[in-house]
């Protein structure tokens, strides 16, 4: 019972820290513009965002304040790869071999 108690509270902890950089959160603004890497974590935690939300209207899955095209680029390549998903298509393509 204990351990499940951790394990939630840990999932609750690591949820709330990812959203705090989510995009919409407050964390750039006109003066301090979302750069290409940013673009790349906002792409990895877009699924936790789109989540957040639903309950939170300031919270998106895209920021509104970034640098055009370098952050596009950064938030596309995180969304396209995500964490290690083109090397689980390398990894299928061996065993097919």
């Amino acid at each position: 019972m204990k351990r499940s108690i951790k394990i939630t509270a840990l999932f609750i902890f690591i949820v709330l820290l990812i959203s705090a950089c989510a995009p919409g959160g407050g964390s750039s603004t006109p003066d301090d513009l979302a750069g290409f890497f940013m673009g790349i974590w906002h792409g990895w935690i877009a699924p936790i965002s789109l989540i957040v939300g639903f309950f939170n209207p300031d919270i998106r899955v895209y920021e509104l304040h970034n640098t055009g095209w370098w952050y596009d680029f950064g938030f596309y390549i995180a969304i396209i790869g995500g964490f290690g998903g083109i090397s689980l298509l390398r990894k299928n393509s061996k065993k097919k071999d």
